[in-house]
């Protein structure tokens, strides 16, 4: 699945539009590395995500869906493993 799909089905980011915005401004990295918001992502990548100048979150993908998520499982594709500032 790609990069910008997965947060949009995940709701770490509510729209695509918006995701792809955030991986063409560099704040986003999978597994340490800057990237395009086409990256196919597997189970086990770990994403950095910047919202702002200090506001950063850090999940681990933990399943790749086919398809539509219910709200109540979105929470369940990823893992948090930290935030920063």
């Amino acid at each position: 699945m790609r990069l910008d799909k997965f947060l949009q089905v995940s709701r770490l980011v509510k729209r695509r539009a918006v995701a792809k915005e955030i991986c063409d401004r560099g704040r986003i990295m999978v597994n340490g590395q800057p990237t395009k918001a086409g990256k196919e992502l597997s189970v086990g990548d770990t994403l950095s995500i910047s919202f702002g100048d200090e506001d950063r979150i850090v999940c681990k993908v933990l399943e790749i869906p086919s398809g539509h998520v219910p709200k109540a499982k979105a929470p369940t594709l990823y893992q948090e493993i930290g935030e920063g500032k």
